[in-house]
C-alpha cells in the first residue's frame, strides 16, 4: 500500500509531462501562448507570438483571397498552417484544402472549418503526402522558422508535392526584382543593421543566429532563424525545380498593397517548369467585388 503514493505521483507526472506536450509548451516556442493563450495587450510587447490568433489576425481571408484570385487550382496544402484558418477560408471557397504544421498545439485546436483536414507533420522530416498530390501549396511566414541548413531540404520537400504553384512568404531583404524590396530593420538586431547595409547589395545571407533580431526573453523574434535575401531564396527554390513566375508577383502587389500588406509579406509565386504561369482574371470583377464584400476586405 505504501507504493500507491509514489504510484500516483508518477501517473500525475506522466499526465503533467503529456498536457506540456499537448499544449505544445515543451518546445518553448510554438505553443499555446505563441497563439495568444493566457495573454492580453499589455504582455505582447517585444514578445514573440499574437496577443490572439484569429482568422482576422492571421490574414487568412487574404491568402485565400490571393489564392482563389489568382490561381487555377483545386488542391492545395497549406504548408504551416497553424489552426488552420487558411484551409477553413478555402474549404469555404469550393477548394479541396489541408494543411500541416509543426505545433501539436495548432493541431489540436483547428478552427472550426479545417476540422479533420490538418495533420501534424515537420518538413524537416518530409511530408506524408504523395509526390504532386496538390497543385499549389502554400507556405506562408513558415520557412524562415527553420534553420538554414534545412531550408534546402524543405524547400525540396514543398516542391516534391506540388505538381504546379507555390505561393510563399518569406521576410526578406535587399533587391526584389518584382516588387518592393526588403530591409533589415526588425530581423537584424539594430546595433548590427549599419553593418549589413554596408555590405551592400551584393551580400544574399543568411544573418548568423547571433545577429538576428531577439524578444524580450533573448529568443530570435518569432523564432525566426532563417533572415536572406530575395536572391538567396530565388537560389533555393531553383534549387529544387522551381521557377519564379514574374508576372504573377507583379500582379500580386497591388492587392498587397490594397490590403495594407506590402509592409508584412514578402510574397513569391514559383511553378513548375512545364507549367504555364498563372493567366490575369482567374475571377470575374464582379466575383471579385462579391467576395470582397462578403469578408469585409473593401474595408481595408
Amino acid at each position: 500500500m505504501a507504493r500507491w503514493p509514489s504510484a500516483r505521483r508518477a501517473l500525475a507526472a506522466l499526465a503533467n509531462e503529456a498536457k506540456r506536450a499537448l499544449d505544445g509548451l515543451d518546445d518553448g516556442v510554438y505553443g499555446g501562448e505563441y497563439f495568444g493563450l493566457g495573454r492580453n495587450a499589455t504582455d505582447r510587447a517585444f514578445l514573440s507570438g499574437y496577443e490572439r490568433y484569429d482568422r482576422d489576425t492571421s490574414n487568412a481571408n487574404i491568402a485565400a483571397y490571393l489564392v482563389w484570385n489568382t490561381f487555377p487550382v483545386k488542391r492545395t496544402l497549406d504548408v504551416g498552417c497553424a489552426t488552420g484558418f487558411v484551409v477553413e477560408a478555402l474549404r469555404e471557397l469550393g477548394f479541396d484544402a489541408q494543411g500541416v504544421d509543426v505545433s501539436q498545439y495548432a493541431i489540436d485546436h483547428p478552427a472550426l472549418g479545417a476540422t479533420g483536414y490538418l495533420r501534424r507533420a515537420d518538413l524537416r522530416q518530409g511530408l506524408p503526402f504523395a509526390d504532386g498530390q496538390f497543385e499549389l501549396v502554400t507556405a506562408l511566414e513558415t520557412l524562415e522558422h527553420l534553420d538554414p541548413a534545412d531550408v534546402p531540404k524543405a524547400v525540396a520537400e514543398l516542391s516534391r508535392v506540388t505538381s504546379a504553384y507555390a505561393l510563399v512568404t518569406i521576410p526578406s531583404f535587399g533587391h526584389n526584382r518584382n516588387g518592393p524590396g526588403g530591409w533589415y530593420q526588425a530581423k537584424v538586431r539594430d546595433e548590427r543593421i549599419a553593418y549589413y547595409e554596408s555590405l551592400g547589395p551584393d551580400f544574399e545571407g543568411p544573418i548568423p543566429y547571433l545577429d538576428l533580431y531577439r524578444d524580450i526573453r533573448g529568443r530570435p523574434i518569432e523564432g525566426h532563424l532563417t533572415v536572406a535575401s530575395f536572391g538567396w531564396w530565388t537560389d533555393r527554390f531553383a534549387e529544387a525545380g522551381l521557377e519564379r513566375s514574374d508576372s504573377t508577383e507583379q500582379r500580386l502587389h497591388p492587392d498587397l498593397a490594397r490590403f495594407g500588406l506590402t509592409k508584412y509579406w514578402n510574397i513569391y509565386v514559383f511553378r513548375r517548369p512545364d507549367v504555364a504561369d498563372p493567366q490575369p482574371a482567374v475571377r470575374s470583377a464582379q466575383e471579385q467585388a462579391d467576395l470582397q464584400g462578403r469578408w469585409q476586405l473593401d474595408q481595408r
